[in-house]
């Protein structure tokens, strides 16, 4: 009887369901979005490594801490993977004809100085060749290991190993490409270089460096060795005459799952007050219905029908019509999710499974809610005056 009376007014419960459609579609959209932008997040420092460990410190009288470091992580070997200073230089590579200067897409590269662990800190693999050796660092050797895109720019197909770059004005051999990692939220992470920390003397004139990775073994030695390495740098540096700070990448990504979280609750709110709109609908053309209906209602009660059956009928109406609109606002939601998410992250992104659930079983639980007060009023009619009704 439900679904007859429905079938009967189609435009007009259409028009009613638009509202709960537009809520469940916007809820899942939103939601989806946040979660979509959370996985990239994760993907950027999964490509960056886990468990890594960063510290900033720097002394006023210019005194390079690098090889104290490096040697104390060195004897953490139990809890340790790698360290590595990250310095940078900004300057034009040139490979014969073919300048970086040139590049449209990506400009100025970018050139790491690091250590012979600069690629375990950093989660770097090698696509061909060799990586940064003890030795090239300790012996000044000027050789340069390539990102994928700047491997591809300057070579394009041709084998790179064993060919000499310009940086800078300086000649680097190239030893070794790294695997492309990709990413959408930094893409210049391919387009790099790197050579031995012990060229900054050629690159930066000998420039102190302040920051460095640790790699720790797992994310349980990763709040070991930040407790180790600030004690280290308690003693190493007078706070009188430098500063120092040690923190850890996990740290971020679990503040960056809190914030996104909110989000996720604050933008679900807004768009639950469309399905409250879309509710409040309901309310109002079921209490149209009622009144269309009164002398139906009153012969039905006159031939025996009882309160409740009529209060449940009432329901029921209701019931599907919210039902019948969470279940196109889910196929809403997930076409939009899809065109959004190749739109804005270039990702294929699914809502989640129990969100969309969720939001359908919400709408139906809205439809008895705000059914409620028109099948309580149809139900209490008197036959008498629900058979004078025109």
């Amino acid at each position: 009887m439900a679904g007859k009376s429905i079938a009967a007014n189609k435009v007009r419960s259409f028009l009613t369901m638009l509202g709960i459609i537009i809520g469940v579609a916007a809820v899942i959209i939103l939601v989806s979005l946040v979660q979509g932008q959370n996985k990239q997040w994760k993907e950027y420092y999964e490509s960056l490594g886990t468990n890594r460990v960063n510290v900033s410190a720097y002394m006023w009288n210019g005194k390079d801490i690098t090889e104290d470091l490096y040697e104390y992580c060195l004897r953490l070997d139990d809890l340790v993977l790698g360290v590595t200073p990250n310095g940078y230089y900004y300057g034009n590579i040139r490979y014969q004809s073919k300048s970086t200067d040139g590049n449209r897409e990506y400009g100025t590269p970018s050139i790491a100085l690091g250590s012979d662990l600069y690629s375990v800190c950093n989660n770097y693999e090698l696509a061909m060749g060799r990586d940064i050796s003890y030795l090239d660092v300790q012996n000044y050797n000027q050789v340069v290991v390539l990102g994928a895109k700047l491997k591809e720019y300057l070579f394009d197909y041709k084998n790179p190993i064993g060919e000499q770059i310009s940086i800078g004005g300086h000649k680097f051999t190239v030893i070794g490409v790294y695997a492309a990692k990709g990413g959408t939220i930094n893409p210049y992470i391919d387009y790099t270089a790197v050579v031995p920390y012990t060229m900054n003397r050629l690159l930066n004139k000998n420039n102190t460096f302040g920051d460095f990775t640790i790699k720790a073994k797992s994310s349980e030695a990763t709040t070991e060795v930040i407790t180790r390495v600030t004690g280290f740098l308690t003693g190493l540096i007078d706070p009188n005459y430098g500063y120092f700070y040690v923190y850890s990448d996990n740290s971020w990504m679990e503040r960056e799952d809190e914030a996104n979280r909110m989000m996720s609750l604050v933008l679900g709110g807004i768009a639950g007050i469309s399905l409250l709109v879309g509710g409040i609908g309901i309310m109002n053309i079921m209490l149209v219905t009622v009144r269309e209906r009164t002398r139906e209602i009153g012969i039905r009660k006159a031939i025996g029908g009882s309160r409740r059956s009529i209060l449940i009928q009432f329901l029921i109406e209701a019931s599907v019509i919210c039902g019948t609109g969470g279940i196109l606002g889910i196929l809403l939601g997930v076409l939009g999710t899809l065109v959004a998410g190749k739109l804005i992250f270039q990702l294929v992104l699914y809502p989640d499974v129990a969100l969309s659930l969720g939001a359908v079983a919400f709408s139906v639980v809205l439809g008895i809610a705000f059914g409620m007060y028109p099948a309580v009023k149809a139900s209490a009619l008197q036959p008498v005056e629900a058979l004078r009704a025109e």
